[in-house]
């Protein structure tokens, strides 16, 4: 079984789409020639041809328009918006159109449309390269929305996601394109080839949406996180020396409520964590759900650590990013309340 990184997964799970299925399509800005601005589209163009991985104009509400419309007469089209702070001006074309149609039309047309985007912080892109705008899609019905944390799972739930008949906002960390990062940002980074995470299958093979993993069982407090925030709160668990259960949620619609619930239930405390800032953030829904059926097995409030409500600073990122420190003063203020 191959090492890869996550680029190299996501390359890997579209390569194989493409050679199985002549209805899937790639396009967006520089996915073609140039292979992507992080490289994830790289050589699928020469192999697959003009018309299987093709270049677009700059602009994003054109791209998801035409994904829209080839997925209503057939075709599956995975399309690249660089990075998510980019999605903005597709917001109309995916809330108004891609979301509804199914419904609009009952049942006559699905959009089976997936929108892959570079999103989060912790490389120093400022304001415009480093948002979190997850819960901007979670809040609407129609959508699913997707983030991987390791290589393995990004290539089985890419493949998922574009099998899926509904749309699906396919969100990639990009601080873990090329290896884990555990919040440190002083320290020297990790390739993803040290990580057991990085065997990747070769071929075809799913990671269902819809099903959490746990990935550090524990009996003390539950963390509930996805994305970047996996591996910062796999540190703080490790370093503060607290047997945390960190559930790594991997799809956030659809959101596995079986297994927070019976996390939760266990340990009777739990911890949100997550990069995007906290007022109306996903984590608000997390603590609503845990709220509402966890009530009388909860022995402290939820806590939640999040970005800071302001806008993502360059100067100030690690002041702003949530790394290990501020997760476990999250997971102190829960066991001690």
């Amino acid at each position: 079984m191959p090492a890869m990184n996550m680029i190299q997964a996501l390359n890997s799970a579209l390569d194989t789409l493409l050679s199985e299925d002549p209805n899937v399509v790639v396009f967006g800005e520089d996915v073609g020639y140039f292979g992507g601005v992080f490289r994830v589209t790289d050589g699928l163009q020469k192999k697959h041809g003009l018309t299987r991985c093709f270049d677009t104009p700059i602009g994003e509400a054109g791209i998801v328009a035409l994904g829209i419309g080839m997925s209503v007469n057939g075709l599956k089209p995975v399309v690249e918006i660089q990075f998510a702070d980019y999605i903005y001006p597709a917001y109309d074309q995916i809330v108004s159109e891609a979301a509804r149609i199914r419904y609009r039309s009952g049942g006559d047309f699905h959009v089976p449309l997936v929108i892959r985007t570079p999103y989060g912080g912790g490389i120093y892109g400022g304001q415009t390269h480093s948002q979190s705008p997850e819960a901007l899609f979670t809040h609407v019905a129609g959508l699913k929305v997707v983030i991987p944390s390791n290589p393995r799972d990004a290539k089985g739930l890419l493949i998922s996601a574009v099998e899926d008949p509904d749309p699906v906002i396919f969100l990639e960390p990009k601080r873990l394109y090329n290896g884990p990062f555990d919040g440190h940002h002083d320290k020297p980074v990790m390739p993803w080839a040290k990580h057991k995470a990085s065997d990747v299958p070769e071929g075809r093979y799913v990671v269902p949406l819809g099903e959490a993993a746990i990935v550090r069982p524990g009996a003390a407090v539950t963390v509930l996180t996805y994305g970047t925030m996996v591996h910062v709160a796999m540190a703080a668990a490790e370093e503060a020396g607290i047997d945390a259960e960190i559930i790594d949620l991997r799809t956030l619609m659809p959101l596995d409520i079986k297994t927070i619930l019976r996390s939760v239930e266990k340990t009777g405390r739990c911890v949100v964590a997550h990069e995007a800032t906290m007022t109306s953030g996903f984590g608000a829904e997390l603590c609503a759900l845990v709220q509402q059926h966890c009530f009388y097995h909860l022995e402290a409030p939820v806590q939640r650590v999040a970005g800071w409500d302001t806008p993502y600073p360059h100067a100030f990122e690690w002041e702003y990013f949530p790394g290990p420190e501020r997760v476990i003063q999250g997971l102190k203020r829960a066991l001690e309340s």
